[in-house]
């Protein structure tokens, strides 16, 4: 099972890259990963917390703006790939589970939900004719509900 969640955090980075790094800082700020005694202690820290949290809400916000590059540009796919492998091993080193096998599990998560989310938003946006904004705000909204489930239920 905690494979299957290494995924879906690695999907939910594929859709916001920033969320589920901050999502996991917020999560051992709650006392549901722990990361004490681990190279990963870094991220139980109040600063930490912070930085990831501002970063996430800048990409929020960024993500609405109009010259904002698509999240298949290269940078941002390498970026996803790495975050949501970052990502994948920090719920390794927390749940205590296999390293490099959440680190790409993750990783393929990412580039998932990078072209899943893609092309979800633009069929919506072109078929449904439903504004780019409100499916912005949607994604975002799955991304930031997703990864608290998915980080909660790999807490229990």
């Amino acid at each position: 099972m905690t494979f299957f969640l290494t995924f879906l955090v690695g999907c939910i980075d594929g859709l916001r890259s920033l969320t589920p790094p901050a999502l996991i800082c917020w999560a051992a700020h709650l006392g549901w990963l722990h990361f004490a005694g681990t190279r990963f202690a870094f991220i139980d820290h109040r600063s930490t917390l912070i930085v990831f949290t501002l970063l996430a809400v800048g990409e929020l916000i960024a993500d609405k703006l109009p010259n904002t590059p698509t999240r298949t540009a290269p940078l941002g796919l390498i970026a996803r790939i790495f975050l949501g492998g970052a990502c994948g091993l920090s719920l390794a080193i927390s749940a205590g589970g296999s390293l490099f096998f959440s680190a790409l599990l993750a990783s393929i998560g990412a580039l998932f939900g990078t072209f899943v989310g893609y092309h979800s938003r633009r069929l919506v946006v072109s078929k449904a004719h439903v504004p780019d904004l409100a499916v912005a705000v949607a994604e975002d909204a799955i991304a930031i509900a997703g990864g608290l489930l998915t980080l909660w239920y790999v807490a229990q």
